[in-house]
């Protein structure tokens, strides 16, 4: 586990890839890096096109699930479809995929469902718009408003 120190606004960020999204992974980390984020890099450390994606997106999940509220998880697959399965099986995470940076798509993940997981299609984004996206979705808050609470209220129970 490799761990950057920084910190934005007092958020945790925990990330991993597969094979697929190893590079994309590491330009990510660097990034958010930069914009000050404390990031704890749960693998893959290397590329191995053996690889499996849940081993790694199963330690972000959980992490994530001890405070979801409050952490944040960036998985990165080839298509971040498989990986956000993974990762909604936590209770109290919410993963949504991009694999394609709509800002409309990234924002409302973050307005309306509090997403606290960005799954990315790594063989769908390049390097830019998967910056641009992250940055976006760290950067939206959740809306807060009545309706919303109570839609992700009735997912939290079904996920008892």
């Amino acid at each position: 586990m490799r761990e950057q120190s920084k910190i934005s606004n007092g958020v945790k960020i925990y990330i991993a890839a597969d094979h697929a999204g190893y590079d994309l992974k590491e330009k990510l980390r660097a990034y958010l890096s930069e914009l000050g984020y404390s990031v704890e890099d749960f693998g893959n450390f290397i590329y191995d096109e053996k690889d499996d994606y849940p081993d790694f997106m199963f330690s972000v999940a959980k992490k994530v699930a001890e405070n979801p509220e409050h952490n944040r998880g960036i998985l990165i697959g080839g298509s971040g479809q498989g990986e956000a399965m993974i990762a909604n099986r936590f209770k109290g995470v919410r993963a949504a995929v991009v694999y394609h940076c709509d800002e409309d798509i990234v924002r409302l993940s973050r307005e309306h469902n509090n997403a606290n997981i960005l799954s990315l299609g790594a063989r769908f984004l390049n390097a830019d718009e998967a910056r641009h996206a992250v940055k976006l979705w760290l950067e939206t808050p959740f809306s807060g408003e009545e309706r919303h609470k109570r839609r992700i209220g009735k997912i939290d129970l079904i996920s008892n």
